[in-house]
């Protein structure tokens, strides 16, 4: 089934192919210059850190659904091994394996693809089994540190999580930003808050991921209006999920990653830095979220960092 008229006329309208040139691979990371970072650090003002990642263990938040996400695998490779014989210093080594969507995670620009085309309109043959992303991997991917807005719908809308059919829209995040008296500005990395990863932190992992609310659609237009830099959530699938046009699965992904060149960050754990903000009646703060350079990677769990 091909993608609906209306799909490819939103594309349109967010389309960045171009922008920084036909061999750009990082797409709106461009937008953090130098300049945005210097303002991201004059953010902090008590250095309270709250950091925003799950634990990486083998109950984490895949339920099978997606063949090969599994949930991180953790193994004992060597234990007090005295590796230069009896007597001299023991060492202990482990090892993990894990699909790099896992938990809390960046998606590269290479996660998704839609028409036979990338990121900067590259072909998505350049992906292949044994290389991973030619282009625009996640280990393309600069430093990501920036300043963090936390627009946190659920709070502006006086509850703890949002429903599960509720679509995230551009009117909600209006609403969120006034909530937080905080202006986007272009390299901002935006943190959509619903409240969803409670059910998963409660213990049901199959409920957080199916219903879930999540943004909308209509939503790339508006981080591309403000120039967003990155866009990260607190749920599973980050958009709505089952989607709001029948039969239209994941376009929020397709305009956000391949026709906007942004990166989405997914199962952010948000609940810690919402409390945060509230104490500090502040929205804004320095982000640390470094990807891990895996070559050709097309995802990377990340461990996020706040500083209020």
């Amino acid at each position: 089934m091909s993608l609906p008229a209306e799909f490819h006329e939103m594309a349109k309208r967010v389309n960045n192919w171009g922008r920084w040139g036909a061999d750009d691979e990082i797409g709106t990371l461009n937008l953090v210059t130098d300049e945005v970072v210097r303002e991201a650090a004059a953010t902090v003002r008590t250095g309270r850190r709250t950091p925003l990642a799950l634990p990486l263990k083998e109950d984490g938040v895949q339920t099978g659904m997606i063949p090969g996400r599994v949930n991180p695998l953790h193994t004992m490779v060597q234990i007090n091994h005295e590796l230069f014989g009896p007597g001299t210093v023991a060492t202990s080594d482990d090892a993990v394996t894990m699909g790099l969507q896992t938990a809390t995670h960046w998606d590269a620009l290479t996660h998704v693809s839609h028409s036979g085309r990338i990121y900067n309109g590259r072909p998505a043959e350049t992906i292949t089994a044994h290389g991973g992303a030619q282009f625009s991997g996640i280990d393309k991917a600069p430093h990501i540190v920036s300043r963090g807005v936390l627009l946190d719908v659920a709070a502006a809308k006086g509850v703890d999580r949002l429903p599960g059919n509720h679509a995230v829209t551009p009117e909600d995040l209006d609403e969120a930003a006034e909530f937080g008296h905080v202006t986007v500005r272009p390299g901002d990395i935006v943190l959509v808050r619903t409240g969803q990863i409670q059910t998963y932190l409660a213990g049901d992992k199959h409920a957080y991921g199916y219903p879930s609310p999540g943004l909308s659609v209509r939503t790339p237009e508006w981080f591309h209006a403000r120039d967003v830099a990155a866009v990260a959530n607190d749920t599973l699938t980050f958009e709505i999920f089952p989607p709001e046009i029948e039969n239209l699965w994941l376009p929020v992904h397709a305009l956000d990653l391949v026709e906007m060149g942004m990166l989405q960050g997914q199962n952010w754990n948000l609940e810690n830095l919402s409390t945060a903000c509230a104490q500090e009646s502040r929205y804004a703060f320095l982000l640390s979220a470094m990807p891990e350079p895996f070559v050709g990677g097309t995802g990377t769990p990340v461990a996020p960092v706040a500083i209020l």
